[in-house]
């Protein structure tokens, strides 16, 4: 089965190469495209580079910053895969660990896969406490509109079967994309499978993007896309149960 790997990547020239070459190293059939995100830090000439060098199969260059989900646009755009990953550009998750997420894909248990940071499989670093307790909170207020009981929405290792990812429209443009794409695959009745993952964590000084601003957006798209939604598709439908209800 071909994995379409989607690298979002804003400003990330130390850590670029390094992870193109452990998604190099997978034994699966990979395609790699990346979308860089109006990097101003050389990290374009790095990937025009290893595009010459045909270790990126897709190259998208945004003409500014627009945001993870923005960029994840693009790429849903070029792949070509039968499975799809999002992988992100800082070296944090393993794609070592690639077969075993697309392991429920390929034995036809799953549509989507995800990789849970907090399901105690393999080694993670130690950081931030209240990080930790975000995570987990936003997780439990996903969990409550969406009714599916993650462990790790927030986690960046989402894989798909690619009619399910075509089948998504990601309307948010940055770190909102993740209980989006939660709450949507929810409501379409979507197989989620998790599995654990290890987890090396960056700190700012590393250059860690994510912050409190991000946990505010990431509760609006829970009500928008999970409660909301949710509300008016029940609405709908006692509404078409109504009119049938008349004309019968």
């Amino acid at each position: 089965m071909k994995l379409s790997v989607l690298i979002p990547v804003y400003n990330e020239h130390e850590t670029i190469e390094e992870v193109i070459r452990r998604v190099r190293t997978v034994p699966l059939d990979t395609e790699i495209v990346v979308v860089d995100d109006g990097s101003v830090d050389g990290t374009r000439d790095v990937l025009q580079r290893l595009l010459e060098a045909t270790e990126i199969d897709h190259l998208v260059l945004q003409p500014e910053n627009r945001g993870k989900g923005a960029a994840i646009r693009e790429a849903v755009a070029k792949a070509t895969g039968e499975a799809a990953i999002i992988q992100d550009a800082d070296l944090e998750y393993d794609p070592a660990e690639f077969a075993r997420l697309l392991e429920p894909i390929e034995q036809g248990k799953a549509d989507a896969v995800y990789g849970s940071r907090f399901a105690g499989q393999g080694p993670h670093r130690v950081l931030y406490f209240w990080h930790y307790v975000g995570n987990k909170l936003l997780t439990l207020l996903s969990n409550m509109v969406t009714n599916l009981n993650l462990t790790d929405m927030e986690t960046c290792y989402k894989m798909f079967r690619r009619p399910v990812l075509e089948s998504i429209e990601i309307e948010e443009s940055r770190f909102g994309i993740e209980p989006e794409i939660t709450a949507k695959l929810a409501l379409g009745g979507w197989r989620i499978y998790e599995v654990g993952i290890s987890y090396s964590g960056r700190t700012y000084a590393e250059g860690k993007k994510i912050n409190w601003k991000d946990g505010i957006s990431a509760l609006r798209c829970i009500l928008k896309y999970g409660l909301w939604r949710r509300i008016f598709r029940r609405r709908r439908r006692a509404d078409s149960l109504a009119e049938r209800a008349e004309s019968a």
